[in-house]
């Protein structure tokens, strides 16, 4: 392992080693008996004699490995272990061992209350996880797949934003999987392979399922409060909600993120002078989440919401519902899509609804188009531009600082790479298994390898049947919730700040009527949303 700055195998002195073990259970292990199997839960081990080595176990054409040794006055562990995920190596005496075992509750407890010891250990847990990227470690989480097709591409986002440790190989068109255990057809792809078990034809929800990331009934219980989004809005209100004491789950419906987690680089968030990738910003709102004890679940889609006189019940897509005394929703909005021929051809291959670096990788140095007239359009451009595509941006107005910001349209209009098509529309689309050409009205067919898509959202409220909304779907809150409704008469209050026309459920973000629609904004509503919540709370 290297460790140049300590960081992965941080050295403890006298007094953290006792703060850390002080709540861990000892526990004697002979030499070559297992702490934890591959698809375990599993708890923090403190190393007191001996030595613990993590093992890769043999997977049908690999042999077994040892990946790293622990031992005396070390730790194990990585940062699944706060989210729940099940353990990806297995733990062994390599010498007959003394530890002592730190349940994941306790090491939350550690990280909240000390706040030395806290960060120190977060951050070997961090390290841990970047580190093992490029290791065997990397080999228990698999993905095979057809490079373009929006199931591969699913799963690499899904595993991406979870941070999780995983490889990712892409197949050409029509190019089928050749394995030492099998041979695979076209139809089965994507393949997952998690500790070499295949899943055929594999969704994010059945690996968060195998990976112990989705929601079991029994897990959480009554919690104080449920947040439905791991946007911006979502994940700050879930971090503003556990720091301050909530017991809280947030529920996200693909992965942590949103919008924002597709958004190459975000330049007007407050302390980031440089600009900061939209990935990055939910990565560590993501981490800091989990410090505070926030179990995040994903994907789980919410279908229904109901409200009784103490509690409030979210049912999924699954058929379990999980119950909370409060909940804020932050399920922010769906793409919007144009109304071309062939575009259910095209999406599945050859259309984006992001610009990161996976979607990058599909179309580097090729020519794209971009449509939409907001920050996110002007985000795309800019960062595929930059990295050698030349693109067409084409924006239905004629004024693209109407909805975009001056930075953005001063930068866009100094990049010799973007070509700008203002006053115009997208008629068509052409080519035969991929995307060749995009017709534009205003300038006849231009190649293109890729469309990315930002042309607005539409609130994902479908599922809210009981919440008072406006014409185009958005919540309405607070001062907007009509107070002739016989609820608020009975409560004897008028809705707090953000509030619903349920008691209890709030609402935050891009779903909520009246809101900014940028990200510091969502983030601003999410945390001021929690104030509420202890208001009714109290």
């Amino acid at each position: 392992m290297q460790d140049n700055d300590g960081a992965i195998a941080p050295p403890l002195t006298d007094a953290q080693w006792e703060r850390l073990t002080a709540r861990a259970e000892p526990l004697e292990i002979p030499a070559g008996e297992y702490l934890v199997r591959a698809g375990d839960l599993y708890p923090m081990a403190l190393v007191e004699e001996g030595e613990l080595e993590l093992v890769r176990d043999a997977m049908y054409w690999l042999s077994e490995q040892v990946v790293v040794t622990f031992g005396p006055r070390s730790f194990t562990g990585d940062l699944g272990l706060l989210n729940g995920q099940r353990a990806f190596l297995s733990a062994r005496a390599a010498v007959p061992s003394r530890v002592r075992v730190l349940s994941r509750a306790d090491l939350r407890r550690v990280l909240a209350e000390d706040d030395e010891l806290g960060d120190l250990v977060l951050h070997a847990l961090w390290a841990r996880r970047e580190w093992m990227r490029s290791g065997p470690a990397a080999l228990t989480l698999k993905f095979v797949g057809t490079a373009t097709s929006r199931e591969f591409l699913a799963l690499r986002r899904f595993a991406e934003r979870f941070d999780l440790v995983h490889t990712a190989v892409p197949l050409e068109p029509g190019q089928s999987l050749s394995h030492p255990a099998h041979d695979y057809a076209v139809t089965d792809l994507p393949v997952a392979f998690i500790q070499g078990e295949p899943i055929l034809r594999a969704t994010p929800g059945v690996v968060a399922e195998r990976l112990g990331l989705s929601y079991e009934p029994g897990d959480e219980g009554f919690v104080d409060l449920m947040v439905v989004g791991g946007g911006p809005a979502g994940l700050a209100a879930a971090i503003y909600g556990a720091s301050e004491g909530l017991s809280t789950v947030l529920l996200e419906a693909v992965a942590p993120g949103g919008q924002a987690a597709a958004t190459s680089r975000i330049e007007n968030f407050l302390g980031f002078p440089f600009g900061v990738s939209g990935g990055d910003l939910i990565g560590q709102a993501t981490l800091q989440a989990i410090k505070f004890g926030v179990r995040v679940y994903a994907p789980c889609e919410a279908v229904s919401l109901t409200a009784g006189e103490t509690e409030i019940e979210v049912r999924l897509s699954d058929g379990r519902a999980i119950r909370a005394r409060s909940a804020i929703v932050a399920s922010g909005a769906a793409y919007r899509r144009l109304g071309l021929e062939r575009w259910d051809d095209f999406e599945r291959t050859c259309i984006y609804y992001a610009a990161t670096p996976l979607e990058l990788k599909q179309v580097r140095g090729s020519p794209v188009v971009v449509v939409g007239g907001a920050n996110s359009a002007g985000q795309a451009a800019l960062f595929l531009s930059t990295h050698g595509c030349p693109v067409h941006l084409v924006v239905r107005g004629t004024d693209l600082g109407a909805r975009m910001s001056s930075y953005l349209v001063d930068r866009i209009s100094e990049e010799p790479r973007i070509h700008l098509h203002a006053g115009s529309n997208i008629t068509a689309l052409d080519g035969d298994h991929d995307l060749e050409a995009v017709r534009i009205d205003t300038a006849g067919d231009v190649a293109a390898r890729a469309l990315f898509c930002f042309i607005g959202v539409e609130p994902a409220t479908s599922w809210l049947g009981g919440i008072d909304r406006d014409e185009s779907g958005f919540i309405r809150t607070g001062a907007d919730v009509a107070l002739a409704l016989e609820r608020w008469q009975r409560l004897g209050r008028e809705p707090l700040p953000f509030e619903t026309s349920i008691p209890r459920v709030f609402a935050a973000g891009d779903v909520r009527r009246g809101s900014m629609k940028r990200v510091a904004a969502a983030v601003g509503e999410g945390s001021s949303a929690v104030a509420s919540v202890h208001r009714v709370l109290a």
